[in-house]
Order: C-alpha cells, then sequence, then structure tokens
C-alpha cells in the first residue's frame, strides 16, 4: 500500500514537472510570435466608424478567445479609448443576453466571455458525456494520436512526427488526465517522455493498448470535434 502511494505521488510531481516545462515551451513560443507580431505591425489603427461596427469587432475578439477578455486588453487591440469600449461591450452585452438564446454574454474574472446558459448544463453534460473527444481540438487529437502509437516519445519526437510546435496540446492533454508524464529519456537535454494513461483507456472504452483504435478512427473523431 505504501509502495503505490509513493508511486502516486512520484507520477503527480512528474506530472507537475511536465507541466511547468510544457508552460515554459509555450510562454516561449507566445514571446517569439509576439516579436515576429510587432515586428510586422505598421502601427496603424484600423478605424472603426460607427457603435454596431465596434460591437461587432468585440463579439469576434471575445469569441475567438479562449478566455474572458478585458476591455482594456479589447481597447487595445483597437488602438481605441477604454471609455468607448466599455460602452461598446454594454450594447452589446444587452443586445446578444436579450435574444434569451443558448449563449449569453457575461462578465468574468475582470473580462467578459460567452458561456452556456444555467438551465441547459445538463444538456451540455449528456453530451459530452456522450462525446469525450468534443473538448479536443484537432491539434490535441492529433497530438494524442501521436503519442497513443509511439509512446513513450518526447516533444521534440512529436515536433518531428507532426511538423508542428505541440507543447500546448500537450499540456491540454495532460491537464485532461489523458497523458502523463514516463520520465526522462537518456539523451542530449534529458526531455520529458509522455504516454497515454488510464485515463485514456476509459474515455476511449479500451481494455488496454493493444485495444487502440486506428488511426482512421482518430481522423473520424477530428473531424466530429
Amino acid at each position: 500500500m505504501a509502495k503505490e502511494k509513493t508511486e502516486t505521488e512520484d507520477q503527480v510531481a512528474l506530472n507537475e514537472e511536465a507541466s511547468q516545462e510544457l508552460a515554459a515551451m509555450i510562454s516561449e513560443a507566445e514571446t517569439d510570435n509576439a516579436a515576429i507580431e510587432a515586428a510586422q505591425d505598421t502601427g496603424e489603427a484600423y478605424e472603426i466608424g460607427t457603435l454596431s461596427e465596434r460591437m461587432a469587432v468585440i463579439e469576434t475578439l471575445i469569441f475567438v478567445s479562449g478566455e474572458p477578455l478585458s476591455a482594456k486588453t479589447i481597447a487595445d487591440v483597437l488602438k481605441d479609448d477604454r471609455a468607448v469600449v466599455e460602452e461598446a461591450i454594454r450594447e452589446l452585452a444587452a443586445e446578444f443576453n436579450g435574444r434569451d438564446g443558448g449563449l449569453h454574454l457575461r462578465e468574468l474574472a475582470g473580462g467578459w466571455q460567452f458561456a452556456t446558459r444555467p438551465q441547459y448544463h445538463e444538456h451540455v453534460r449528456a453530451f459530452l458525456r456522450s462525446r469525450p473527444s468534443a473538448k479536443l481540438s484537432l491539434a490535441s487529437l492529433e497530438t494524442l494520436a501521436v503519442i497513443a502509437y509511439k509512446q513513450p516519445v518526447t516533444v521534440p519526437e512529436i515536433l518531428e512526427i507532426r511538423g508542428v510546435q505541440s507543447p500546448s496540446s500537450i499540456k491540454t492533454l495532460l491537464d485532461k488526465k489523458l497523458i502523463v508524464a514516463k520520465g526522462r529519456k537518456d539523451t542530449v537535454g534529458h526531455p520529458m517522455l509522455y504516454g497515454t494513461s488510464k485515463e485514456f483507456l476509459m474515455q476511449f472504452g479500451l481494455k488496454d493498448l493493444s485495444e487502440l483504435p486506428s488511426m482512421e478512427d482518430f481522423q473520424d473523431l477530428a473531424g466530429g470535434s
């Protein structure tokens, strides 16, 4: 029992180490992208003529954001006055929420985000339970397929196979407990190794890895997400 507890604690510590390492990779990539975008930026502000156009742009930015978007961030992107942006957000919220649809625009954690209405949460849960992979992006599904078939595998090896950087997708899979860290590879840099977890087997209804679905099945899942 003590041995099992120690192994569990070691796995948690290893996963946390992997998560921090991936977060650092993501931060470095975002910094590089920001530098590239800054170099390409002409510095010319996008002219927004009307309130309705401003509301439409703000709605678009909130929709594509993966987290609550603050009025300050929106104002910075639009190179607009914050007070004007805040007024446009209030108008947008009143108009959008007034239709009483399945989604509403709400203020959350210092920003604004679209969310499902509470009265429909049970329907959403039922849908997600029936489609466990629906919450994964195409990039995450592709990364999961690589890890499942090539495990244990490192971030550089995944990059070589997919042809694109994958730390963000790997961290998503780690956070969702679909993969776990498997230690470090005995090679230059000692990169972290990743493999699928017991949760992965449960989600896909597999007895063990010998019952892995085909690559075509993964593509079908990606097409339906």
